[in-house]
């Protein structure tokens, strides 16, 4: 049985051909090159780590002072509150539109100085303006005699007026008209729905019909970029989808279930099943907090959905433009009803049977109960 090649002479014929290929790169002139060194090696890697540094910064400071930035553009009215801090105010801005970063705002504020100059008031500010800009215009302060209305998105005539100060006359008297032509709201008796919710600003003392022109004419501009082509095949009305958007928007606070609520209304309305919306009860009795009584959820009225088929007689507040949208082109679902999510807060869960809808509400309950009869706050 053959022991195999010894490991020496192995080794040997190694060295040899290792010396017989220096031997050939001698003579055609090359060198062996010798593999890299630690040293170089760390400098590489100092160089590398120094660039991608120095890029880090240069972007911080291009981000922090904002070289070549425009002026901005439209206007945006912010109410800025008494004893607001850098990070409420900032905060503020960038949900606004009005800056691209609260920190970098704040970052910008601290080196120049100017935390503690902000000034509370009423501004009419731009979109995408730079952070210098900004703090010049609120450390400068707000100008006098301005009054500012802020309209949210699906409030009443009732709660508008109720939260206005500084105009003359009466909001509920100067909204008891009958709507713009052309709409389908020929039978309604006031501007419910038409009050387009943004904000305002005017004169200390104007009166209150100098607001209402002014809603008027952003409801008039805006509602034409509603394509209505969808709930007209389904032979709804301009001030339907209204009366939808006003539902949709009492209905929910998160953005992307706009066009689920509203499509359980679509579906419901083909079924010819009541909508049972407690939020037309609550605009009945103008009753927007606390739980109905059973009087109230029993109320004859034509605005109690739970009796009656169909939509309310019209609007249940001024809904804003994404609401309005998703009113008149809701996605295709087979969803039949919606209840709220235990454990997602402000979002609902959404049922194809009356089955899955019975199953939601128990699951709802319980949390409630473990929450102490409270509003669950996450599973």
């Amino acid at each position: 049985m053959s022991a195999g090649p010894d490991p020496l002479s192995r080794r040997s014929e190694e060295e040899r051909e290792l010396a017989r290929q220096e031997r050939l790169a001698r003579r055609s002139g090359m060198r062996s090159v010798p593999p890299p060194r630690p040293v170089a090696r760390r400098r590489r890697l100092f160089l590398v780590a120094l660039l991608v540094l120095l890029v880090a910064a240069g972007w911080f400071l291009w981000s922090l002072f904002q070289p070549f930035h425009g002026s901005g553009s439209g206007r945006v009215a912010v109410v800025i509150p008494r004893h607001s801090g850098v990070g409420d105010i900032g905060s503020l801005l960038e949900k606004r539109g009005v800056i691209s970063s609260s920190f970098f705002f704040e970052a910008r504020a601290t080196l120049a100085g100017k935390r503690g100059d902000l000034k509370p008031g009423s501004y009419e500010l731009k979109r995408d303006m730079s952070y210098g800009a900004v703090l010049d215009r609120l450390t400068h302060g707000a100008p006098a005699n301005i009054v500012t209305v802020v309209v949210p998105e699906g409030r009443s005539r009732r709660e508008i007026a109720a939260s206005l100060t500084g105009l003359n006359g009466s909001y509920l008297v100067a909204t008891k008209r009958k709507p713009p032509s052309g709409y389908g709201a020929d039978h309604a008796r006031d501007l419910e729905g038409f009050l387009f919710p943004a904000t305002y600003q005017l004169k200390p003392g104007t009166d209150v019909t100098v607001l209402v022109a002014k809603q008027l004419q952003a409801f008039k501009r805006s509602f034409p970029t509603v394509n209505l082509s969808k709930a007209r095949r389904k032979n709804l009305t301009p001030y339907d989808v209204l009366t939808i958007a006003s539902l949709v928007e009492r209905e929910t606070a998160v953005a992307r279930e706009r066009g689920l609520i509203a499509s359980v209304i679509y579906n419901r309305l083909h079924a010819r099943t009541p909508l049972g919306i407690d939020a037309t009860t609550r605009f009945q009795f103008n009753k927007w907090s606390g739980a109905l009584t059973r009087s109230e959820l029993a109320s004859s009225s034509p605005y109690n959905t739970r009796i009656h088929d169909g939509l309310p007689p019209g609007p249940i507040g001024n809904p804003g433009l994404a609401s309005i949208r998703a009113a008149a082109a809701p996605p295709h679902t087979s969803f039949m009803f919606y209840v709220a999510n235990p454990c997602r807060p402000g979002t609902h869960t959404f049922t194809r049977t009356l089955a899955q809808f019975n199953a939601a509400v128990a699951r709802y309950d319980a949390a409630r109960r473990h929450a102490g009869g409270n509003a669950p706050q996450g599973c």
